[in-house]
């Protein structure tokens, strides 16, 4: 018999349902693996018994292995055996897919016979996305099914398709609008009066790919993978289709998984998956209830504004755009149906859908128009008195209950919400551009909002799809403050004698998608420049400043949108070196008095990463991040920090405090005055602590 509580078996004429139920995924824990393979048994023996379906209760199809193992020893029945068996049951077996099947789901689905796909239905083999390899045949079957490209591109890319682009590969046999499990039963129960031979992926041809295929492919994995261990292992796995037997391959893939499942990369990408899962879990809101949210009020139809928009619009909100006259406003209707028009051309959504989540907008002339939102959401420029001007009138405008977001970078949010007669339901919402496209938001928590507007804020943030942080009031939040330390720290090395393009060098080696001269150009000089004016009168004379990038601004060099900044674009659309740029520097290090000298990628990697450590502990000692995994999750998902490196301060646990410590009081001491290692940093390294200890109350 099959384990009662997660398996069981249901004839319907012949056809058996082997119907696994696993709320809330359906997945692939050990008793699942156990009943499944308890299941086959049983139908192999029953004679009544002609044709199988596999199918699951509940929202989806098996979407992945249950979490609650990761890290831990497998137990038997392993994967693999459980796929082998349904592969040779000599009675065909269809899976009915609906949902996702995801990982082992579609590993599974891959050893059945036949695949039926409800129309919703997405497959894919995410593996890599947590540092491993598929390791029950994904990467040895799915080749021979879809053919090496798309092989390649799912596997080495975790990405999910579509039921259309599955029957287009060939993991699709049928595609339903409705009941797949129902047209499953039909669909084998047919094939099995057919007759055999029943397909067999693991028996199929090898398709043709040639050796300068995949040279190819593995030099643009490689780039994608920016350091990643994963994708180029997968990639191998895959390769070896077109190298070996089946059963030499398996065992080859099985090597792989193994050796991944055990690495630092892997750790990492595990903390990373139930960290993003945990931020949201706010210490302190259990049991607030948020406030009702249906409509919400976006005041600024700039970039952000329209970002912000289409993200509201998207996760079904009736949203209305505000602006301050009637030119500003069509322009922000341009974008907004610019970025719907953008998907459509895509192919991420239909005219039809266009439509629908178009209609949900209303745009407006005049803050009256805020009137009737439950939240609203001010983002206009970064200026503190035009701030406070909206807010101060938002209390004439806003019925009783609402809910007042700033979409602040830098700004203080306390002082935005003195501006108000309520300043218990302000809070910040810092939206990352693109809005509509980016992950991360800081909730910014200002010193008395209310619980259940942090609670509101929150739950917007989830319907949005929003990996979502909760910040205290500083300047910079979380993420832009220890950004600063960043930058601070690689303009000191500019002025020693690195040049910008080997910091950035040095920092895509390590595995940031760019650097930070990369990414100051494509965000604009112009918008630091400013912050660093604001910030001027409060600036202490003794501490260290480096001019270089107040010089090119002066020089009209905002970035890509003046077609030059730190990089000239005259000659290349991604930007080259330019020697103005050096000549800038080198006279900014002597007006400095700074002998230039030669600086290696390790040094610049040790001191750049060593400020932000060391900032990041002076975060969460302040309390502007309740835990670590809040400032990791800002870096990785906002900051581009590699996501398989976990985050600062997860890498600096791994490390050891100790050693950390070190590099940042050399980082320290190039700073000069105000540079100092973080109190808490000291503390836990004297004591053999970690930041992970720290957050959760231990203490030594």
């Amino acid at each position: 018999m099959t384990d009662a509580a997660v398996v069981h078996i249901e004839r319907e004429d012949g056809v058996a349902v082997i119907l696994v139920d696993n709320p809330p995924v359906n997945a692939l824990g050990e008793a699942v693996r156990r009943g499944l393979v308890e299941a086959i048994a049983e139908i192999e023996a029953d004679a009544g018994i002609v044709a199988a379906v596999l199918a699951c209760a509940g929202r989806s199809f098996i979407a992945g292995a249950d979490i609650r193992e990761f890290g831990k020893p497998p137990v038997p029945p392993f994967l693999p055996d459980v796929v082998a068996a349904i592969e040779n049951c000599a009675k065909p077996v269809a899976a009915a897919i609906h949902g996702t099947a995801l990982g082992g789901g579609l590993e599974l689905a891959l050893g059945c016979h036949y695949r039926v796909l409800k129309a919703d239905a997405r497959v894919g083999l995410p593996e890599v996305t947590l540092g491993i390899i598929p390791g029950a045949g994904g990467t040895q079957r799915l080749p021979r099914l879809a053919g090496f490209a798309a092989a390649i591109d799912m596997v080495t890319s975790g990405r999910r398709v579509g039921a259309a682009e599955a029957v287009e590969h060939g993991l699709a046999d049928l595609v339903v609008d409705d009941d797949p499990i129902g047209a499953a039963v039909a669909f084998v129960r047919e094939r099995a009066e057919e007759g055999g031979p029943h397909p067999v992926t693991a028996a199929l041809p090898v398709p043709e790919f040639s050796e300068a295929e995949f040279a190819k492919a593995e030099a643009a994995v490689a780039k994608k993978a920016r350091g990643q261990l994963s994708p180029l292992r997968a990639l191998r796995s895959i390769r070896n289709v077109a190298r070996m037997d089946f059963a030499e391959g398996m065992r080859r893939e099985r090597e792989i998984f193994l050796e991944l499942v055990a690495s630092d990369q892997a750790a990492a990408l595990r903390y990373a998956f139930f960290a993003e899962r945990e931020v949201g879990k706010v210490p302190g809101l259990d049991g607030v209830a948020p406030r009702p949210v249906a409509r919400i009020a976006i005041i600024g139809a700039g970039t952000m504004g329209s970002g912000i928009a289409v993200s509201c619009l998207d996760a079904g909100f009736e949203v209305t755009v505000i602006e301050t006259g009637a030119e500003a406003l069509e322009k922000g209707r341009g974008r907004v149906t610019g970025l719907y028009d953008g998907m459509v051309q895509r192919g991420r959504i239909d005219a039809a859908e266009r439509q629908r989540r178009l209609g949900r907008a209303a745009f407006a002339v005049g803050l009256e128009a805020a009137g009737i939102a439950d939240l609203v959401i001010e983002a206009v420029f970064e200026d503190m008195g035009l701030k406070r001007e909206i807010f101060g009138k938002l209390d004439a405008v806003m019925p009783e209950g609402a809910v007042l977001a700033t979409n602040t970078s830098y700004l203080d949010v306390d002082d935005i919400a003195r501006a108000t007669g309520r300043p218990e339901s302000v809070v910040g919402l810092h939206f990352f551009s693109p809005a509509n496209v980016m992950k991360l938001l800081e909730v910014v928590r200002g010193a008395v909002t209310a619980p259940d507007v942090l609670a509101t804020a929150m739950a917007v943030a989830r319907r949005l799809g929003k990996v979502a942080v909760v910040s205290g009031v500083c300047d910079g939040f979380i993420g832009n403050r220890i950004l600063a330390t960043y930058r601070k720290q690689s303009d000191f090395l500019v002025e020693e004698g690195a040049l910008p393009e080997e910091i950035d060098a040095a920092m895509l080696e390590y595995g940031y998608p760019m650097g930070p001269y990369a990414v100051a150009d494509l965000a604009g000089l112009d918008i630091s420049w400013a912050n660093r004016k604001r910030l001027a009168a409060t600036r202490d004379p003794r501490e260290r400043y480096v001019t270089v990038a107040d010089r090119l601004c002066e020089m009209g060099r905002f970035g890509r949108k003046t077609g030059a900044g730190w990089y000239g674009y005259a000659s290349d659309r991604n930007g080259a070196p330019d020697p103005l740029v050096r000549e800038v520097i080198e006279a900014a290090s002597a007006a400095a008095g700074v002998t230039r000298r030669k600086i290696g990628a390790d040094e610049i990697r040790s001191r750049i990463l060593a400020a932000v450590v060391n900032e990041a502990a002076k975060v969460l000692a302040e309390g502007i991040a309740a835990r670590a995994l809040d400032i990791d999750m800002v870096m990785v998902n906002g900051y581009g920090y590699p996501r398989w490196r976990g985050g600062p301060l997860f890498e600096a646990d791994r490390r050891g405090l100790k050693v950390v410590l070190a590099e940042v009081e050399a980082a320290c001491a190039a700073g000069g005055f105000g540079w100092q290692p973080a109190p808490l940093l000291v503390e836990l390294a004297e004591k053999g602590g970690t930041f992970a200890d720290y957050s959760a109350g231990v203490r030594l």
